[in-house]
């Protein structure tokens, strides 16, 4: 919800205002949990200027929130000029979409991954479009590349969604974002997003549905990608046609390597299609941690820093257009970012409350991860 609310002008108590709001039942609703001195009516919002405990706020808000969306409004908190205000308005009408559309969406996602992974078996070969579905071929596309990735992606979104639930946040299921492969870079999805249908309550909620998804996506991207270094392959640089792809390194990749492989000079790994999925896997982690707009990262600066998040967020835009200049892949992420998400990232409804310990070392863990998973160039040829 995008809702500004900084401009409300309350309208003078001798005019007659025309509203839709049940004044009384707000009123009701508002005095259980906070005690209000004056409030002021406009016809689509109503403000209560409130005395609150800083004790109880916490939990009295997110109990006022539960009760008042029931009964279709939406309430928010803010400390200006020295008063606590709610404020309340009408809750939006939800688009309602079918469950078939992300049974679909999951299907089709599943079947261009497949054949992701079945041009990554077809590589070594004289590439002919035939061979891709062979049934040989189409099987160890979905076993070794397909399925990690899905694993990956399903993780990372079920995240969110618990994460929504738990925090009493109305979300829908995944919507995976089935994406043409093609033999340059086949990846076969954009990745996946759910849509949350309510407001964020508060900081804390923001944080844990922002942190969650690349946490738990993570903690399977590991194992994926340890599993397919073990079936990758040492190759002499010379070896390597020159109208093949290289792909850059994550740090957590590179970790790795030296780790496993006893690597000797002039030589580099082949990916094996399981590997690549890993690889996948971790840049998709580490463009959601990017700290603009709505994007998980969106999420978690907005959580720890309030408004001062544009500053993170418009720093990472920057930051982008900039490598733009040296690696044309993030150019395009960049611009897909702007003009599509947005640096802009709405405040949650209480903003007032605390992070705790635990959830600024978690905001930690994130950025560990970001560090670990993100790579400067994506790809060379």
């Amino acid at each position: 919800m995008n809702e500004d609310w900084s401009s409300f002008e309350p309208i003078d108590e001798n005019e007659k205002v025309i509203t839709n709001l049940d004044i009384e039942l707000i009123k009701s609703e508002i005095g259980k949990k906070f005690s209000f001195y004056d409030f002021k009516v406009q016809p689509n919002i109503v403000a209560f200027f409130c005395r609150v405990d800083p004790e109880t706020l916490d939990e009295d808000f997110d109990s006022l929130r539960i009760s008042l969306l029931e009964k279709g409004y939406i309430p928010m908190i803010r400390y200006e000029q020295g008063e606590h205000i709610i404020y309340v308005i009408p809750k939006p009408k939800a688009k309602i979409r079918s469950k078939w559309v992300n049974l679909i969406l999951f299907l089709s996602t599943v079947f261009t991954t497949i054949l992701a992974g079945s041009m990554l078996f077809t590589s070594n070969q004289q590439f002919d479009w035939s061979q891709i579905f062979t049934l040989r071929n189409l099987l160890n596309g979905w076993f070794f590349f397909s399925l990690p990735l899905m694993s990956i992606l399903g993780i990372h979104e079920l995240g969110h969604y618990f994460a929504s639930k738990k925090h009493r946040v109305k979300t829908s299921l995944p919507y995976f974002i089935p994406f043409p492969p093609n033999p340059f870079l086949p990846l076969g999805t954009m990745g996946a997003v759910i849509s949350t249908k309510e407001p964020i309550p508060d900081r804390k909620a923001l944080l844990d549905i922002g942190v969650a998804g690349p946490i738990c996506g993570f903690i399977v991207a590991v194992p994926v990608l340890i599993l397919g270094l073990m079936m990758s392959n040492i190759v002499a640089i010379s070896e390597i046609p020159k109208e093949s792809v290289t792909l850059g390194e994550p740090l957590l990749v590179t970790i790795l390597i030296k780790i496993m492989f006893n690597l000797p000079h002039g030589y580099t790994i082949n990916l094996h299609p399981t590997a690549f999925a890993g690889w996948v896997g971790l840049l998709v982690t580490a463009i959601n941690l990017l700290p603009a707009g709505q994007l998980d990262g969106g999420h978690i600066a907005r959580a720890i820093l309030k408004e001062k998040h544009k500053y993170a967020s418009w720093g990472a835009m920057i930051g982008l257009l900039g490598l733009g200049l040296v690696a044309t892949n993030w150019l395009f992420f960049a611009i897909l970012i702007l003009f599509l998400i947005g640096v802009q990232h709405p405040p949650p409804l209480n903003e007032l409350t605390y992070l705790d310990v635990k959830r600024k070392l978690l905001a930690l863990a994130a950025l560990a991860i970001f560090i670990l998973s993100f790579v400067p160039i994506i790809i060379t040829s």
